[in-house]
């Protein structure tokens, strides 16, 4: 894919990207993409993968008690269990209020952690990096931001969670629905979104703006971006019309931090990816 090429003019020390369509087929890659890259918050998706498969397993419910007073892992998954960004100290009152919390995703390692008895950080390993062969991924330390990746790994999930094997199809469903709908709040590094959409651990794009996708991904497109100048989106909705799907997904791993760069670049970049994706 051409588009991809774009990289190459990020004022980044080193970049890489890739696409993999709905059917797991990769349309492009460029760069070093097999370079372990620091995730940051992209770590998330991650972390909340391997929370529902706890839930499929039966380790976890959605709706048990879990964090603040009132709250559950549904809420802790959504960024409306209340707690602060990033400290353990509530704010709001479940379910009342978007307030993105890395502190939220600690709470949630470790709650999955005592269920299953466990360390969090093994239990991605086993739930999710073994069986997708991601070699080269590892999550030690907060399960919020301390994930550690490359591109073709992340290749391997984007594909996972467009035609889940890990999961039902069912779950993966509700982790890209919007979960308590409405609600408002800080979207880091964009500001205040009325509406601030979430599912269970993927942020949604609705219509959110200004925001880190492009101005031709739909509303239904989901994923994560991170403050070391890293995402992961999946738009359902990317046509292409030399398969018999809809929908990819673009990973992209940078070692500069966000700022406004990534600000100024990522838009056109995947709206350009979006575009060769249509006509491919």
């Amino acid at each position: 894919m051409q588009s991809l090429a774009m990289i190459e003019n990020w004022p980044v020390p080193t970049a890489a990207a890739a696409v993999v369509r709905a059917d797991g087929t990769v349309a492009g890659a460029h760069g070093p993409t097999g370079r372990r890259f620091p995730l940051a918050s992209v770590t998330k998706p991650l972390a909340a993968y391997a929370v529902l498969v706890a839930y499929e397993e039966g380790a976890v419910e959605l709706d048990e008690p879990a964090g603040p007073e009132g709250a559950t892992v549904r809420h802790l998954l959504a960024h409306t269990s209340g707690l602060a960004f990033d400290e353990h100290r509530v704010m709001a009152e479940p379910g009342t209020r978007r307030i993105y919390s890395n502190a939220g995703f600690e709470v949630l390692g470790d709650h999955v952690a005592k269920a299953t008895d466990i360390p969090f950080a093994e239990y991605v390993r086993q739930a999710v990096l073994e069986p997708l062969g991601m070699t080269d991924t590892t999550l030690d330390g907060s399960p919020a931001k301390d994930g550690v990746s490359t591109v073709d790994d992340l290749v391997r999930f984007a594909a996972e969670v467009q035609a889940p094997r890990l999961l039902d199809a069912r779950t993966v469903l509700a982790a890209m629905s919007v979960v308590h709908p409405g609600l408002t709040g800080i979207l880091p590094g964009y500001g205040h979104q009325r509406p601030n959409d979430w599912g269970l651990g993927f942020e949604i794009r609705g219509s959110k703006s200004p925001h880190w996708t492009g101005a031709s991904s739909s509303p239904r497109t989901f994923g994560h971006f991170g403050q070391s100048g890293t995402f992961l989106w999946i738009d359902p909705d990317a046509g292409w019309a030399g398969g018999n799907g809809r929908g990819g997904a673009c990973v992209a791993l940078t070692d500069r931090a966000f700022g406004p760069w990534a600000i100024e670049a990522w838009p056109p970049f995947t709206d350009a990816v979006l575009a060769e994706l249509r006509a491919s």
